[in-house]
């Protein structure tokens, strides 16, 4: 039978998930327990075990808030881009603000990365959350694809996106480390353009 929402409920896991982020940012996946995370949200394990099976599964309903965030964050860029005089360069450009959150979700996201690849269901379970990701971000870039005639399919789409990704990713990872050397969004800026302009 499928537990009933009640308002007392979506809060208590919203303290459960705050606490989470808050936790794994400071202390790591690993570093971090069922009951350090209960402690901290202020509630008994019950609590948690009533919202969630498992850490992994408190991780993906971090990706899944996470993600609602920066989808909402492109899809208000993606409309200022496709009115501008040059929409790949403002949308980069949008793109590559970095703030306090920003840095706090790499930290997690980068330790579970190397989690689920240790582990075969927890890559199973982000590799599904990741193409869900991924197709709302195609759907999202399709107008500015439109702005000009495109050699990218439908099928090239998933991994083109896959590509702006790991570019995305691994500049910001280079230039956490190193900030005076590799500004955020550097490599986008650079070499993105030159990508979409090639594709049309």
């Amino acid at each position: 039978m499928t537990k009933r929402v009640t308002k007392r409920r979506l809060e208590t896991n919203e303290r459960l998930l705050d606490a989470a982020e808050q936790a794994f940012a400071e202390h790591g996946f690993h570093g971090v327990s069922i009951s350090d995370l209960c402690a901290r949200a202020g509630y008994t394990s019950g609590a948690f075990y009533s919202n969630y099976a498992s850490k992994d599964e408190l991780f993906l309903a971090l990706f899944t808030r996470r993600s609602e965030i920066v989808l909402k964050q492109l899809g208000e860029a993606v409309d200022q881009a496709v009115v501008s005089e040059h929409p790949i360069a403002t949308l980069i450009e949008s793109a590559s603000v970095v703030d306090e959150e920003t840095r706090t979700w790499f930290l997690i996201s980068t330790e579970f990365t190397l989690y689920a690849i240790r582990h075969p269901e927890a890559a199973e379970a982000l590799a599904r959350h990741d193409a869900a990701i991924r197709a709302a971000v195609a759907e999202l870039i399709a107008p500015l694809l439109a702005t000009a005639p495109s050699k990218v399919t439908e099928a090239d789409l998933d991994m083109l996106v896959r590509f702006v990704v790991a570019v995305r990713e691994g500049g910001l990872a280079q230039s956490l480390v190193e900030p005076t050397v590799l500004p955020h969004g550097e490599l986008e800026r650079r070499f993105l353009p030159a990508l979409f302009e090639g594709l049309s």
